[in-house]
């Protein structure tokens, strides 16, 4: 195929010239078309996406479980980069930089030093496919090693990877690469779990929930909430897909999105009901709405039920009307700013096998769950308990429940996050992990295969914070500066259980910076400390505070807390619990963690896969002496 396209091309181009001015047109349109025809169709690249916002920077890849390849097509004739960062930025990024010159395609693999300086590489792990130039934009191609063993270049996992881009309108001179000004960006995604692309019908019903011109505080983060009524419907439908609605620039403002079911009594004028979240004024129907039907996070692009799953709308037990919590994250403290964001759902009547529920876990959000300053790394651990899934699956679906999909929540400190799963004490492997865990994009993970949930399990929603930097405590809440450590499970067939999650007692924690005694009774939220003297009249949280903080007290702090009894959340939909929430019960005895199968550095003197294909070929056709003689 290679060798016909270079005839055309030499063909092309010999006859250009005698072709009358009006053909010529035509003649570049069919050229176009065979450029990006020849490098696109057939090239088996499953997976791909748009870097820029303006539409100029497209990549493409497909991956085994040992290489990656990448094709990108970028609008520009001079070079194209391409790198892999820890953290979005330039510094110790692993980089590839390649382009067209003079028809020949060229590639190197480079890095970028802690001081951003960018070096060549040397060790060249980046190999080139191909590439090609026309006189708008260029196409290159290129794979390498998900391990590499370079400590200037960066593992590919499952986990969240920073890609960087950028590109330039000269090619690479001897000098290197200029200075690519603006042409640069990033994005957060999962090259070897990128989820699965929407795959509705075309013409599919939606229905969209959204805010009106909302105008957002003047404070750093605010969570504004309005009820909506469901889509009516005559009969039971399945809600297939939902996907983001996002003002376009406030991608970075709308942080995440929750939907809870509400009290289906509710009077329908409370429709017009908009305010703050957790706000002293609120309506008092917002309180009616306790049940998670669903979450979106930034960097989401919306989500698809497997093909024999839905969201089930318009039976007697199904949301009629539905709280839409959206977290608005504004740092910069921007005023005047007016959203009208929100979500639209596909449904149909053509319903599935499932009704699908969310059940959240991890740890319960309160002042009760605490990180103190300056650790490099701190460790919180959220459990649903053996006794929650025993009580309320041994009673509504002893077989279990699959869990298909999980979301994996945190705030500006986290760092990774795993949802760890246990049977009889014996860990399985993980429900969902992500070592390079990126605030900025948060969505729900399709598993590669289901997970059977039974009576009697237990998870652990496993979350690791950087407080360096840090002076004060860092609290359980609800703002970006405060911490969550959340998975939302999605799965089938649905049940009676909506959050399934733990909370360190207190007593210990106090215990921990000498607090004696509280103040009794307790009326003032955070409650008061009345002994020792240093504490006397401190609230709890300005105790802690005021407590002297050292890497060793973080430290001996952080193993303490993951040995105290745990206070058990084990609530049913609406306001209702199960009998077990409320208890203290001992964290479970665990083996150690199962980590995810990583792979191993090949030795420099193991064959390329490559090469050990030449090989079987050639003694598949009994021809190896000519093959040792190439």
């Amino acid at each position: 195929m290679r060798h016909f396209s270079l005839f055309v091309v030499v063909f092309f181009t010999s006859t250009f010239t005698m072709l009358h001015a009006k053909y010529r047109s035509v003649l570049v349109f069919f050229t176009t078309f065979w450029f990006y025809a020849s490098f696109s169709h057939g090239s088996g690249f499953r997976h791909s996406t748009i870097l820029d916002p303006h539409g100029k920077y497209h990549l493409k890849w497909r991956f085994d479980r040992r290489t990656i390849t990448f094709e990108i097509e970028v609008e520009t004739t001079g070079y194209v980069g391409f790198g892999l960062s820890p953290n979005g930025a330039m510094a110790l990024s692993d980089i590839v930089i390649g382009g067209v010159t003079d028809g020949r395609p060229y590639l190197q693999d480079y890095f970028a030093d802690a001081k951003r300086k960018v070096q060549r590489d040397v060790q060249q792990n980046y190999r080139l496919e191909y590439g090609r130039e026309n006189n708008t934009h260029t196409v290159l191609a290129f794979s390498r090693d998900l391990l590499t063993c370079d400590t200037n270049d960066k593992d590919i996992t499952e986990s969240t990877v920073r890609v960087i881009w950028a590109y330039h309108s000269e090619d690479v001179g001897p000098s290197g690469p200029m200075y690519h000004g603006v042409n640069r960006g990033r994005k957060s995604m999962r090259l070897l779990d990128p989820g699965s692309k929407a795959n509705i019908t075309s013409g599919t019903d939606f229905f969209n929930l959204q805010n009106i011109n909302v105008p957002v505080p003047y404070k750093d983060t605010t969570y504004w909430c309005q009820i909506f009524k469901i889509q009516e419907v005559q009969q039971k439908h399945h809600i297939i897909r939902i996907e983001p609605l996002i003002q376009r620039g406030h991608e970075n403002l709308v942080h995440h999105i929750l939907l809870y079911q509400c009290d289906s009594n509710l009077n329908e004028s409370e429709l017009d009901a908009s305010h703050e979240c957790y706000h002293p004024n609120m309506p008092d129907s917002f309180l009616t709405c306790e049940t998670i039907v669903f979450a979106w996070a930034i960097g989401g692009e919306g989500f698809t039920y497997p093909p024999h799953v839905g969201l089930s709308i318009g039976t007697a037990i199904d949301p009629v009307y539905v709280l839409m919590e959206v977290h608005y994250d504004n740092p910069a403290l921007q005023q005047g700013v007016v959203d009208s964001s929100g979500l639209r759902l596909f449904y149909t009547p053509e319903l599935r096998q499932y009704d699908a529920g969310v059940i959240e876990t991890g740890v319960w959000v309160s002042l009760y769950h605490m990180l103190p300053p300056g650790m490099q790394e701190y460790v919180s651990e959220g459990h649903c308990t053996r006794e929650c899934l025993q009580e309320s699956l041994g009673q509504e679906m002893p077989s279990g429940v699959r869990v298909f999909a999980v979301l994996m929540h945190a705030h500006l400190a986290g760092r990774a996050i795993r949802t760890r799963h246990f049977r009889e004490q014996e860990e399985l492997q993980p429900l969902s992990h992500d070592e390079e865990f990126d605030f900025n994009f948060q969505e729900f993970q399709l598993l590669k295969e289901e997970r059977l949930l039974l009576p009697g399990d237990n998870l652990i929603t496993e979350c690791k914070y950087t407080t360096k930097g840090r002076q004060n405590m860092t609290w359980g809440g609800l703002t970006t500066r405060d911490e969550m450590c959340l998975s939302y499970l999605l799965y089938y067939p649905r049940v009676n259980l909506a959050r399934c999650e733990s909370l360190p007692e207190i007593t210990g924690q106090l215990k921990f910076i000498g607090v004696k005694e509280i103040q009794a009774p307790v009326t003032t939220w955070p409650f008061m400390i009345k002994s020792p003297k240093k504490y006397s009249n401190l609230s709890f949280t300005e105790a802690m505070d005021k407590y002297r903080w050292s890497k060793k007290r973080g430290k001996s702090f952080n193993e303490m807390v993951l040995q105290l009894p745990i206070n058990v959340r084990c609530s049913k939909w609406g306001q209702d619990e199960w009998s077990i929430q409320g208890t203290l019960v001992s964290p479970p005895e665990a083996k150690p963690e199962v980590k995810p199968p990583s792979m191993v550095c090949r030795s420099a003197s193991e064959p390329h896969s490559g090469v050990v294909l030449l090989f079987t070929l050639c003694l598949t056709y009994s021809i190896v002496q000519a093959c040792l003689s190439l």
